[in-house]
């Protein structure tokens, strides 16, 4: 099969192309012929090393396809049915192992790509909206990067909520993208300082909530666009890690919240797991939510997924296409 592996960190010409073995299943897991891998900031902290880890690695921690083979004691799945999963390292491949238990089956009617998009990206946008800080009818939420992958799909879940959304975005183009997801308010903060035009938006009083998946350049800045009690959400460092403050910081910005979330947190059980995507299954179902998918690169290219990713071009999801 052909794969994808790391074999020392650094950039997107670490990703070299391979031909490995089949692995065969064990107890608990499945073999998944990959069909689409989907490409997500946590595989570029992977690949640079900034998460460490043991070497070689297969990056990638979200896939779909077909199951291909089923190890013993498997029950809850059976051969040729479409899955998708999140959080399994290893999607760079043709064929992977998946536990059972992480694995999510498709709807009829979910056209493969639409479900490896939700993985990650979807189930990161309802617990951010409906866990992290859970929006309620007339807050006010600020999203960064909103024509990104998660950002498109949070400002539609925000919004699902009752919120009023500002987005911050780069381009006019992305723009446009932010406000047909339905954002009220659009910020390009390449044009216009984002904390002046926030507390101009909020008439002074400051959001309720802030999403904010970029990091150190938004993140000391963000703290000002709060208002007293408000939740700063910082779920990602796109630009960089968040350097130390000192946590007497939160007081003086109006006693305000923050909370550092990652998404295995938000699925701590299978349970929880088919919860947020029946959730997101449903919204497809009924039109509340839309999916935008960027680029589908070949697997061989995935380092020019990363680059692409990386230089902040994406407006949407990046998928790989294995061929297999």
């Amino acid at each position: 099969m052909l794969a994808i592996r790391v074999h020392q960190f650094g950039g997107p010409e670490q990703l070299q192309s391979e031909e490995l073995p089949l692995p065969e299943p064990g107890a608990g897991q499945v073999r998944l012929k990959i069909e689409l891998a989907g490409v997500n900031f946590i595989d570029i902290y992977h690949r640079s090393g900034r998460y460490g880890g043991d070497l070689p690695f297969i990056p990638g921690v979200e896939g779909g396809g077909v199951v291909d083979a089923v190890g013993e004691g498997v029950t809850t799945v059976q051969l040729g049915e479409r899955v998708t999963y999140p959080l399994t390292r290893g999607s760079y491949t043709q064929y992977a192992l998946v536990s059972a238990d992480n694995l999510v089956k498709l709807p009829a009617e979910v056209e493969l790509a639409t479900a490896v998009t939700l993985m990650v990206q979807g189930l990161t946008a309802h617990y951010l909206a409906l866990s992290s800080y859970p929006l309620q009818p007339g807050d006010t939420a600020l999203v960064h990067a909103a024509a990104g992958g998660v950002g498109l799909l949070l400002v539609q879940v925000a919004k699902q909520r009752g919120a009023r959304v500002i987005g911050t975005v780069s381009t006019p183009e992305k723009a446009a993208l932010a406000q047909a997801a339905g954002a009220d308010e659009i910020i390009l903060y390449t044009e216009t300082d984002f904390v002046a035009e926030t507390k101009r938006l909020t008439d002074g009083r400051g959001v309720d909530a802030i999403y904010d998946g970029v990091g150190e350049t938004t993140f000391l800045p963000g703290l000002d666009c709060l208002r007293p009690r408000g939740y700063m959400v910082l779920y990602g460092q796109s630009s960089g890690d968040v350097a130390p403050f000192n946590p007497q910081i939160l007081n003086a910005k109006g006693s305000v919240f923050l909370t550092r979330p990652s998404l295995g947190h938000y699925l701590l059980n299978r349970a929880e797991l088919q919860q947020r995507a029946d959730d997101l299954f449903s919204w497809l179902a009924e039109g509340k939510l839309t999916v935008r998918i960027d680029q589908t690169f070949p697997l061989s290219e995935a380092a020019a997924a990363h680059r692409h990713l990386e230089n902040r071009q994406s407006k949407g999801k990046l998928l790989l296409a294995t061929g297999s």
